[in-house]
């Protein structure tokens, strides 16, 4: 059974590192992420986040520009399910008083 899990360790590895030599050189310039042009010909977002954030929102810090005014909905969207998680996770967990019947 060991030789079955250890094979298929290898075998999953191997296909790892080819697919991986397919990956295009990571920091290189020729990116499409880099370009201020994406390949359909429309304005890379990366690009236009950098150029535009301080004058879409007025703001010095990029990241908070992003998250709270371009991405705002979905940034709402995943709050709400981290506060869900929360609260249900209080809700399981929390000790429930006994009832004093003695009054």
């Amino acid at each position: 059974m060991k030789f079955v899990n250890y094979t298929v360790i290898l075998v999953f590895t191997g296909l790892l590192i080819f697919a991986s030599l397919s990956l295009p050189p990571r920091g290189g310039s020729d990116r499409a992420a880099d370009r201020e042009i994406g390949l359909a010909g429309a304005p890379n977002p990366p690009a236009y986040y950098i150029e535009n954030a301080y004058r879409d929102a007025h703001t010095d810090n990029m990241v908070t520009v992003i998250l709270a005014d371009y991405r705002g909905y979905d940034t709402l969207g995943e709050e709400t399910v981290i506060l869900t998680a929360g609260l249900v996770c209080f809700l399981l967990l929390r000790e429930k008083k006994k009832k004093n019947e003695d009054l």
